[in-house]
């Protein structure tokens, strides 16, 4: 469990004019070695003076189940609201549903694929000046080779598809975008 007292919503220093501190809790529990159960929540203003004060609220949800050994799940759900204007009780929403599957062949190599669906329809969080705002099913799949214990190459393909066409794809608007990485990473 944790209680924390922030400067906003991912900010490390607070915004000019706003004095108001944010609130966040984590709870999280595991009732066996199989399943973690989680919940994340802020609360707090992100906007300058009092006159502009618009307060935004956030959840995080989600779990993670060992089905088998080598079989991993995650599903989780975020939603958020956020006032429209100030001193309103008029609120803006955003949720994203979230669903991971992950398979472990050996220390050594894993494999996983992702679904998340987006919706930000009055751009509270992602802003694109599009008629939906941003309405995204993002999909992906991953393979994490580990050459040694603090070592992990990860190969990534992912798509996503909007509502609108707020992307580029050769110098053209468009509802898709498609993209390769590799990340490689060193723990100490």
């Amino acid at each position: 469990m944790a209680g924390l007292l922030l400067n906003g919503w991912q900010r490390i220093r607070r915004i000019n004019s706003n004095q108001t501190p944010a609130l966040g809790t984590q709870l999280t529990f595991k009732p066996s070695d199989k399943i973690t159960l989680n919940w994340s929540s802020f609360i707090g203003n992100e906007f300058p003076g009092k006159d502009q004060e618009r307060w935004r609220v956030f959840n995080d949800v989600y779990g993670i189940f060992q089905v088998t050994p080598k079989l991993g799940l995650t599903a989780g759900f975020d939603f958020g609201a956020q006032q429209t204007r100030p001193k309103e009780s008029e609120y803006d929403y955003w949720m994203t549903p979230i669903a991971i599957l992950r398979y472990t062949f050996s220390d050594k190599l894993a494999i996983a694929a992702r679904a998340e669906y987006y919706n930000d329809e009055n751009e509270v969080i992602v802003s694109t000046g599009s008629p939906n705002g941003f309405q995204t099913l993002g999909l992906s799949a991953n393979v994490d080779i580990m050459p040694v214990n603090n070592v992990m190459l990860r190969l990534e393909a992912r798509t996503m598809n909007s509502k609108d066409p707020i992307f580029t794809m050769d110098g053209k608007p468009s509802e898709s975008n498609y993209f390769f990485t590799a990340a490689l990473a060193v723990g100490f």
